[in-house]
């Protein structure tokens, strides 16, 4: 069954109500995400999931040269970052999207929606 990712974006600022709309979302949206989640897993979708600290925290790795370098925090300047994410599989990218839909109510962020690549995808990609 294919693979998709559900990445959870939302803004980089935190507040006093944390990275949620407002205080009141702020205890609810853990208590809804953690009922998706065990919707996905009652239903089959579920291969992992989980939050990520604040884009802070970060450590950005370019081992490309002679030499590592390391960099504290993110890789891009951005009012938004990831802060948590879904591997789930479907049957197709309608139901991958359905399932964002209810994840993104969930977890009051905006999803993003990628299929992971399969050995038939990467196949059909253009010679570089």
């Amino acid at each position: 069954m294919p693979r998709y990712l559900l990445s959870v974006h939302g803004t980089a600022e935190r507040t006093e109500s944390g990275t949620y709309p407002s205080q009141e979302a702020a205890p609810q949206a853990p208590a809804d995400t953690g009922a998706f989640n065990g919707r996905l897993r009652r239903d089959g979708h579920f291969v992992f999931a989980g939050g990520l600290e604040p884009a802070t925290t970060a450590t950005t790795v370019d081992g490309q040269g002679e030499k590592p370098a390391f960099t504290d925090g993110p890789y891009l300047e951005t009012q938004e970052c990831l802060g948590g994410f879904w591997v789930i599989e479907a049957a197709d990218l309608d139901v991958a999207l359905a399932l964002a839909v209810e994840g993104s109510k969930a977890c009051r962020g905006t999803v993003e929606v990628r299929p992971f690549r399969t050995a038939e995808t990467v196949r059909t990609l253009p010679e570089p």
